[in-house]
């Protein structure tokens, strides 16, 4: 079973980045849970599960995902709080590098390993999609609206919905790993 110093050891230098103890707790937990629920058993699981069912993910697995999307989260509002003169808004770093690391943890329970090597979308994937199954498990864990609302609102779900400053800067950066590889297996990919 896969356990919270496991995840710790995952996404080490990001938890780190998280100044609230008991956040970055809530954060390790979540996946811990995440991984329960979905019957993950060891990190080498979850480094080798590619993160999308949608497209060819060409090897980029859940955790490079994760990491790339947070990652490039913090560098997009990093970029404008170096840039403006003054910032329009205030973004929460804390929230915003949590809510990277769980905008996609719904996809412990959405997607699952078909038995030959490969995988598929699990029963409560094919019912839920992640930004809802991840909001309800975050919830469930006692996660507060504000970081419920980047796990529900990153993708597709949150299109025209109210939304925290943090949620746009993952949203962006979750597209901006998933656009590519779309347009690279349509042949629209210009290179």
């Amino acid at each position: 079973m896969i356990s919270k110093s496991d995840i710790e050891k995952l996404f080490e230098r990001q938890l780190r980045r998280i100044g609230d103890d008991r956040l970055r707790d809530l954060v390790a937990e979540i996946w811990t849970e995440g991984c329960r629920r979905g019957n993950w058993q060891n990190p080498d699981e979850l480094e080798n599960m590619p993160f999308t069912l949608l497209t060819d993910s060409r090897g980029v697995s859940f955790i490079e995902h994760t990491i790339a999307v947070t990652e490039g989260a913090v560098a997009l509002a990093e970029s404008q709080m170096k840039t403006y003169r003054e910032m329009p808004y205030r973004v929460d770093m804390d929230r915003l590098v949590a809510g990277g690391l769980l905008h996609d943890v719904g996809k412990l329970l959405e997607i699952e390993k078909d038995g030959r090597g490969g995988y598929r979308k699990s029963l409560n994937g094919r019912c839920t999609r992640h930004p809802i199954s991840g909001a309800i498990l975050a919830a469930e864990m006692g996660a507060d609206e504000h970081l419920l609302n980047t796990i529900a609102c990153h993708a597709k779900e949150g299109e025209g919905r109210p939304q925290v400053l943090e949620t746009v800067f993952i949203h962006q950066a979750d597209y901006a790993t998933f656009d590519p590889l779309v347009l690279l297996e349509k042949n629209n990919l210009i290179q």
